[in-house]
């Protein structure tokens, strides 16, 4: 997955001596002070890295390589696929048997796929949930603490968007949000019923972050799929942060209504 580093013309020159934080410093406990001016900052993009912490430890679990995402989680995902296959081959899981015995639903090993597949779906939709009502909630300017944690969550990618080791979600934050969703769900489903949507859904997480990363740094050929999305996700990124939230589809802002405005994109890559 090769990337072509170039200054993008849409990045703003940073000057040390006059910008709002101090950039020789760590930014993550400085951006809280900017209040009401955080907001425009934030998506004044700049083509430079970022520092996130005072410790090198901190530090290191903030950013990470692309294919650290494929290492860490690939190997989970078809780990949970043979579990969940053969699980499903005993032929013991029913959909429904807390409630009846007698109309319960047995779910046969040749539904894995299915589930799977419908676990990725679900995952698309958690995706524009989170970047659109999580990550683009505009903090109170007033709240240190919520500035802080906006930055920390999505802000610092918009201010510097062709930072590549801030791209993908390092594993321990990721693993974290994981855990809580599986948490969360596991008492909905049967055990290899809701952990078969669950593998699907992480193996969308993982297609998620390489299509991003991709979107930022790939070169697609002109009049793919991956040509149009990559400069829809520019246009996110540099002219309607507002809208245009799908990374790896559309699909979700056409019935929330943010897709942004059909344009010509000749001059996005």
């Amino acid at each position: 997955m090769g990337k072509t580093r170039r200054m993008d013309p849409r990045c703003k020159s940073v000057d040390v001596a006059k910008d709002l934080v101090d950039w020789r410093k760590p930014l993550l406990w400085q951006v809280g002070h900017l209040g009401e001016k955080y907001d425009d900052w934030v998506h004044q993009p700049v083509d430079r890295p970022i520092r996130l912490f005072h410790s090198n430890f901190m530090e290191s679990l903030s950013t990470t390589a692309w294919y650290t995402v494929c290492l860490t989680w690939i190997p989970i995902v078809l780990c949970l696929s043979w579990y969940c296959y053969t699980a499903l081959a005993r032929e013991d899981t029913r959909l429904f048997s807390t409630f009846t015995t007698a109309y319960s639903i047995r779910i046969h090993k040749y539904w894995f796929p299915l589930l799977f597949l419908m676990g990725m779906c679900i995952w698309t939709f958690l995706e524009y949930l989170i970047h659109r009502f999580v990550f683009h909630l505009k903090p109170p300017a007033s709240s240190y603490y919520l500035i802080t944690l906006h930055f920390l969550m999505h802000g610092q990618h918009h201010k510097s968007p062709f930072d590549d080791s801030r791209l993908v979600f390092p594993p321990v934050p990721a693993g974290l949000i994981i855990l809580a969703i599986y948490v969360i769900t596991k008492p909905l489903f049967p055990n290899a019923f809701g952990l078969s949507l669950f593998t699907g859904g992480l193996f969308g997480y993982v297609v998620y972050d390489m299509t991003h990363y991709y979107l930022h740094y790939g070169s697609p050929e002109k009049g793919t799929y991956l040509y149009k999305l990559k400069a829809y996700h520019v246009k996110h990124h540099f002219e309607h942060q507002k809208a245009g939230f799908g990374i790896t589809s559309t699909f979700w802002d056409y019935p929330f209504q943010t897709l942004i405005p059909e344009e010509t994109f000749e001059n996005d890559n």
